[in-house]
């Protein structure tokens, strides 16, 4: 797969993504726009499920660029983001420059630490020289990870280089595409924001989500089609533990197809709940009255 030329203009921004399925507001595509333009990374917030973690693969896709996804967790540390040491091979070489009765412990110690032991994990991995051009870097879901790692980040986000004390500094010749994500299950520190562009992703309109299940989902029917996005719509409305997102409409919206459902019903709507809210509580809340009520506004004609 050959490296694109950037976007030219956040028209161009919207019509790549749009080639690739990804029915973006202007605005969204204007941040993505400048952020590559700049060499900026791009922050993104949101809900789950509304299309963050997307924008990474669908710009991977759309520019020939690989995707290196770092998806984060309480307890990342750096030997799981960034490198670590192959020490049993290590371990080796030592046995064999032992038995050798090589005795040089400085050129051992130079020997051990070189680049062929150097085990690359995700951050590293993005710095390396790449023939399709930069890489998009996906560090998704960093809320998740603890404040400590988040900090780790700024180097590598501020110079686009990373400091290993016993091989030296790796610094990327030309600096990778960064999307960053969060759900905002907590703040993520001022000092990292200021470093990237921001944009928070909201869920889409009606009009959007239309667009995206005709894209996503084809053998769907007009019809049908339209009663989804209106009935997952007036759930947004819903005081939810968790409203559905994109991702949940798209797989309700293919549950239904392979179903061979031509209109929402009672029954098809309860038997299928479970592709679109993902909590007992939201989908007990959805039984009797409460489903006809949403039943009723998503399947009217007017």
């Amino acid at each position: 797969m050959s490296a694109s030329a950037l976007p030219k203009s956040v028209d161009a921004m919207l019509e790549l993504l749009t080639s690739r399925g990804y029915f973006a507001e202007r605005s969204l595509a204007t941040v993505a726009y400048l952020s590559l333009r700049m060499g900026r990374p791009l922050f993104l917030e949101g809900e789950a499920g509304v299309g963050k973690t997307e924008i990474a693969k669908v710009l991977a896709g759309a520019l020939g660029r690989n995707l290196i996804r770092l998806q984060c967790y309480e307890g990342l540390d750096v030997s799981s983001a960034v490198y670590e040491w192959n020490s049993a091979a290590q371990m080796i070489a030592i046995r064999l420059s032992e038995a050798a009765g090589e005795t040089d412990r400085d050129q051992l110690a130079s020997d051990i630490f070189a680049e062929k032991y150097l085990i690359k994990r995700p951050l590293l991995q993005a710095l390396e020289p790449d023939v399709s051009g930069s890489p998009v870097l996906l560090i998704d879901e960093l809320d998740r990870a603890d404040e400590a790692f988040e900090a780790y980040l700024l180097e590598i986000l501020s110079d686009f280089q990373i400091t290993i004390p016993e091989f030296g500094t790796v610094k990327a010749p030309h600096p990778p595409i960064v999307i960053i994500t969060s759900n905002r299950t907590r703040e993520i520190h001022d000092a990292l924001k200021r470093r990237c562009l921001y944009h928070w992703v909201d869920y889409p309109s009606a009009e959007r989500e239309l667009a995206i299940i005709k894209s996503r989902v084809p053998g769907i029917s007009a019809k049908l089609s339209q009663q989804v996005v209106r009935f997952v719509q007036a759930l947004r409305d819903q005081d939810f533990y968790k409203s559905p997102g994109v991702a949940e409409t798209i797989d309700w919206a293919t549950a239904l197809t392979e179903l061979d459902a031509r209109s929402l019903t009672p029954q098809v709507v309860g038997d299928t709940l479970g592709a679109l809210l993902k909590y007992q509580d939201d989908i007990a809340r959805m039984q009797g009255d409460g489903l006809n009520k949403v039943l009723k506004e998503a399947t009217s004609e007017n």
